[in-house]
C-alpha cells in the first residue's frame, strides 16, 4: 500500500511547479515545499517499515523504490527551478544573441512527469532522445533472461550462501580464523550473486524499461571491472547515479566554491547515508555497516590513485579493488547484516 501511494509525490511536486510557473508562489516558497515532499518521501516508508515490522526483502524494495522516487523528484526540482530562471532571464533580454532550444525550457505537464518517473533515468529534462519503435521480440528475449539469471540468484543463495552464514558466528564476536574462512568461501558466490544482480538489472531491466519506452540513451553502465582505480569504479558501474551526482551535487558544489575534494566527498556521504537507509531500514539494525563501508570507499579511492602513479601499472589499483570490494567487502556485509538480524529477532522472540 505504501508502495501504490508514492506517485502522490510525484503530483505534489508536479503542482508545485505549475504554481511557481504561473506565479502564484515565490520561488522561495517552491523550493520550500519541494523540501517537504522530497523529505515525506523518505519518512513515510521508513516509518511504515519500522512500524510494519515488514520482512526484510519487501522492506528493501519498497526503500529502493523511495530512493529512486526521491532522486527523481530533487532532479525534478532543481532543474524546474533552472528553466524558470534561464525564463526570466530570456524575458528581460539578458540572453540576447545566445541559441537556446525552447523545446528544453517547456514547463512540465502530466505526461512528462510520468514518463520521467517510469523512465531508466534520475536526470529530468523536458524531452528525451527517442527510438522509433519497440523491438516485440527482443524485449521477449530479454524478459527471459532477467528470470532465468533472477532464478540463478536464488538457487545460488538458497544452496551456497544460506548454509555458510547459517553455520559461521558474528565475524566481529567469534574466532578471527574462522572469520576469514567464513569470509574467504562466501567471496565466491556472493560474488557470482552481484554479477547476476548487475547483468539482470542493468543490462537487462534498465535495456527493457528502455525499449518499451523507447527511451534513447541506453548508456546504464560502462566497463567497470577494468577499473583501474575505486574512483574510476564509481564513475562507470552505475551511470544513472552518477549523472544525478555529478548533475545535482558536484557541479553545484563546485559553482559555489568547494574544492574537488569537499565535493567527492559530499557525494559519498550522500551515497552512503542512502546506502545505509536501503539496507539498515528493511533490516531493522542502525550499526552503520553500509554507512561504514561506502565512507571506507574514500581512503581505498587515494590509496588505488598513488599506487597506479608510482607503479605505473593499471593492474594493480584494478586487483586492490576486486579485492577489497568483492573478496573481503561483500561478504563480510553479508555476515554482519545476517547475524544482526537472527540476533535481532531472537531477541524479539525471547
Amino acid at each position: 500500500m505504501c508502495c501504490l501511494t508514492l506517485p502522490i509525490f510525484p503530483l505534489a511536486a508536479l503542482m508545485t511547479e505549475k504554481w511557481a510557473q504561473r506565479k502564484l508562489i515565490r520561488d522561495h516558497v517552491s523550493i520550500l515545499l519541494h523540501i517537504i515532499i522530497t523529505t515525506t518521501v523518505l519518512i513515510y516508508p521508513v516509518v511504515v517499515i519500522l512500524k510494519c515490522e515488514s520482512a526484510v526483502l519487501s522492506g528493501f524494495v519498497l526503500m529502493f523504490i523511495a530512493s529512486i522516487t526521491w532522486l527523481k523528484l530533487v532532479s525534478f526540482a532543481h532543474t524546474n527551478y533552472d528553466i524558470r530562471v534561464l525564463s526570466q532571464s530570456i524575458e528581460k533580454g539578458a540572453t540576447h544573441g545566445s541559441s537556446i532550444d525552447e523545446e528544453n525550457i517547456k514547463g512540465p505537464t502530466i505526461n512528462s512527469v510520468v514518463y520521467f518517473m517510469l523512465a531508466p533515468t534520475l536526470c529530468y529534462q523536458p524531452s528525451y532522445p527517442r527510438t522509433a519503435f519497440t523491438r516485440k521480440g527482443w524485449v521477449t528475449r530479454q524478459l527471459i533472461k532477467c528470470v532465468v539469471f533472477t532464478g540463478l540468484m536464488g538457487f545460488i543463495i538458497e544452496q551456497y550462501i544460506n548454509p555458510i552464514v547459517q553455520n559461521s558466528k558474528h565475524p566481529l564476536k567469534g574466532n578471527f580464523l574462522d572469520a576469514i574462512e567464513r569470509v574467504l568461501k562466501l567471496s565466491v558466490p556472493t560474488l557470482y550473486v552481484w554479477l547476476c544482480m548487475f547483468y539482470s538489472f542493468f543490462h537487462l531491466w534498465l535495456n527493457i524499461l528502455a525499449e518499451l519506452l523507447r527511451f534513447g540513451d541506453r548508456e546504464f553502465y560502462k566497463d567497470w571491472w577494468n577499473a583501474k582505480t575505486v574512483e574510476e569504479y564509481w564513475r562507470m558501474w552505475n551511470m544513472p547515479v552518477h549523472k544525478w551526482i555529478v548533475r545535482h551535487i558536484y557541479f553545484p558544489c563546485i559553482r559555489n566554491g568547494l574544492s574537488k575534494g569537499c565535493a567527492i566527498l559530499i557525494a559519498f556521504l550522500v551515497s552512503a547515508v542512502f546506502h545505509e537507509l536501503c539496507i539498515a531500514v528493511p533490516c531493522h539494525i542502525f550499526k552503520l555497516w553500509a554507512f561504514s563501508g561506502i565512507m571506507f570507499q574514500i581512503p581505498l579511492l587515494f590509496l588505488t590513485k598513488y599506487l597506479q602513479e608510482k607503479f605505473k601499472n593499471t593492474m594493480v589499483g584494478n586487483m586492490i579493488f576486486w579485492f577489497f570490494f568483492s573478496i573481503v567487502g561483500q561478504p563480510m556485509c553479508v555476515l554482519l547484516y545476517y547475524h544482526d538480524v537472527m540476533n535481532r529477532q531472537a531477541q524479539t522472540n525471547g
